[in-house]
């Protein structure tokens, strides 16, 4: 059961560096202002935005050949949910701790600056824990088996995936 639940965490922390680095590709080769959203799961990730198929595929191949020759960078992203989460995490809390140790308006000042700081904080601890917790930049089994467009009221596109590496 822990060895399943180990397969599929590292199933989804490589779709996550894939999916990362293709938003990155993208962004570069586009040319023009987009928006995207990604989403990683065990067999695939999940790209949400005004993309042509031929630009996503083409993206894909790129920023896995790319993670391959270990540009492992690609896999961090600045814009990750798991950024944004623990910014909103430890604000949240540091002005919590603060403001209850003060009186709750005495406070206020000291728990805004220390939600302040503690945004500044996230942004190099949340490179730090998708480099070694919610992303894998080690796709040299990874595959790409399809890329396929979902009927939505958005263009929504899964790019799915196989683990053909050695047993993890």
């Amino acid at each position: 059961m822990i060895e399943g639940m180990i397969g599929h965490l590292g199933a989804v922390r490589r779709n996550h560096a894939l999916e990362h680095a293709t938003i990155a590709v993208l962004l570069a080769r586009v040319g023009r202002p987009v928006q995207l959203l990604g989403r990683a799961s065990a067999d695939g990730f999940y790209i949400v935005g005004r993309v042509r198929a031929e630009e996503l595929e083409a993206a894909v191949a790129e920023a896995l050949a790319r993670l391959r020759r270990g540009e492992s960078y690609l896999a961090i992203s600045p814009l990750c949910g798991t950024n944004l989460s623990l910014t909103g995490i430890l604000a949240g809390l540091s002005a919590f701790l603060v403001a209850r140790r003060s009186g709750r308006w005495d406070g206020l000042p000291q728990a805004v600056l220390a939600a302040m700081l503690a945004t500044m904080a996230a942004q190099p601890l949340g490179r730090l824990a998708q480099r070694h917790v919610t992303t894998s930049a080690d796709v040299a089994g990874l595959e790409v088996l399809s890329v396929e467009a979902l009927r939505a009221p958005v263009p929504v596109y899964k790019v799915r995936t196989a683990w053909r590496g050695p047993a993890r």
